[in-house]
C-alpha cells in the first residue's frame, strides 16, 4: 500500500505536471524550430509571441464572458483560441512585412536576424505590459479538476489523492492533436512540402518554382497558431504574466536545441526532456521516500536538489552540457 501511496504522490507532482509542462515546451519549442528550419535565425521574440497570444485570448474571452457566453465545464479560453491565433496571426504578418522582409531582402546575415529579434521582443514585452500590466492574471473558469483527490481516496482507499487539473488534461490532448495536424501538414499538403523543400535547399526551391512569400507567410501563421496555443495553455495550467514569458523563452530554446533545432521531432522530445528534468531536479522527495524508506531511513528534509527559484537553471546547464558534447543534439537538426 505504500508503493502505491509513493506512486500517487510521484503521479501528482512530478508525471502529470511534467506531461503538461513537456507539451507547452513542445509547442513552444516548435515554433522556435519552424522558424529556424525555414527562415533560418533564432527568433528571440517567441516567449513574448507567446505572451501576445495569450493576452488577446485573455481578452476575447473577458470579452465572451461579459457577453454570458461560455463553453460549460471547458475554459472559455478554449473558444477565444481560434480568434487569438488570428490576431496574432495578423500582427506577425504586419511585423514580417514592416521589419524582417527588409533583412530578407538584403540577405541579411543571421546574426542580423536575430538582433533584429531583440528589438521585436522588447517592444511586444512594452505592449503586452502596457495593454494588459503586469500582475498575475487567472483566466480559468469551468471545471476545476477531472479527477478531485478526495474522490479518488474515498475510491481507492489509499492515503493519497490523485488530482488531474482540467487544465492538464486539456494541454496533453490539444498539444497531440496540434502535433498531428502539424505533422500531417507538413508530410501531405503540397503547401507542408514546399516548406520542407525550401528548408532542405532555398535555391533549388526557387528553381522549382516555389513562392518564397507564400512559404514565409504560412511559416509565420503557424507560428502564431503554436505559439498562441502554448501560451493559453501555459497562462491556464499556471496564471499569465507578461515576464513570465519572456523567462520561458530559455526553456523553450533549451529544449529547441537539445532535440535538435530544425528537427520537428527533436522539438517535442526536447520540450519533454527539459520539463521532467526540471520538474524532478526541483521537487522534494520527502514524502515519496517516507512511503518507500522505513520509518528510521525516513529522510527528516525535504530531499530536494535546487530550489524551484532555480527551475530555469536547469534548462541553462543542460543546454550548455549538451552544446559541449553534442550541439546537433538528440536528433540531427536542420530538417522538416
Amino acid at each position: 500500500m505504500d508503493y502505491l501511496n509513493a506512486l500517487v504522490t510521484l503521479t501528482n507532482f512530478v508525471i502529470i505536471p511534467g506531461l503538461a509542462y513537456g507539451a507547452q515546451l513542445a509547442l513552444g519549442a516548435l515554433g522556435v524550430t519552424l522558424i529556424y528550419a525555414i527562415l533560418r535565425f533564432s527568433n528571440f521574440a517567441h516567449g513574448d509571441t507567446m505572451a501576445f497570444g495569450t493576452m488577446s485570448a485573455i481578452l476575447i474571452t473577458w470579452g465572451f464572458q461579459a457577453m454570458g457566453i461560455t463553453f460549460g465545464f471547458l475554459p472559455t479560453a478554449l473558444l477565444a483560441l481560434p480568434f487569438a491565433i488570428a490576431v496574432t496571426g495578423v500582427f506577425l504578418l504586419a511585423t514580417d512585412r514592416l521589419v524582417y522582409r527588409f533583412y530578407r531582402a538584403q540577405k541579411a546575415k543571421p546574426v542580423i536576424l536575430v538582433i533584429v529579434s531583440l528589438g521585436v521582443m522588447f517592444v511586444m514585452n512594452g505592449l503586452v505590459r502596457f495593454i494588459i500590466g503586469v500582475g498575475d492574471i487567472g483566466f480559468t473558469d469551468g471545471e476545476r479538476f477531472i479527477i478531485g483527490a478526495r474522490d479518488f481516496r474515498e475510491w481507492s482507499g489509499l492515503d493519497e489523492g490523485l488530482a488531474i487539473k482540467t487544465t492538464q488534461g486539456i494541454t496533453v490532448v490539444t498539444a497531440v492533436i496540434v502535433m498531428a495536424v502539424l505533422f500531417w501538414f507538413l508530410n501531405k499538403t503540397r503547401t507542408g512540402k514546399s516548406m520542407r523543400a525550401f528548408s532542405d535547399n532555398e535555391d533549388l526551391a526557387l528553381l522549382s518554382g516555389i513562392n518564397p512569400e507564400k512559404v514565409v507567410m504560412v511559416t509565420w501563421l503557424i507560428v502564431a497558431a503554436l505559439a498562441t496555443t502554448a501560451g493559453v495553455l501555459y497562462g491556464l495550467d499556471k496564471s499569465f504574466k507578461a515576464f513570465t514569458y519572456f523567462q520561458l523563452l530559455l526553456p523553450i530554446f533549451a529544449a529547441a536545441i537539445v532535440g535538435g533545432i530544425g528537427n520537428p521531432v527533436g522539438a517535442i522530445v526536447g520540450g519533454f526532456v527539459i520539463a521532467f528534468a526540471e520538474v524532478l531536479i526541483t521537487y522534494p522527495l520527502k514524502k515519496v521516500l517516507g512511503y518507500l524508506l522505513p520509518e528510521s531511513l525516513a529522510p527528516s528534509g525535504l530531499v530536494q536538489l535546487l530550489s524551484t527559484d532555480y527551475k530555469f537553471a536547469v534548462s541553462f546547464v543542460i543546454l550548455l552540457i549538451v552544446l559541449l558534447f553534442r550541439p546537433t543534439g538528440l536528433f540531427k537538426g536542420q530538417s522538416i
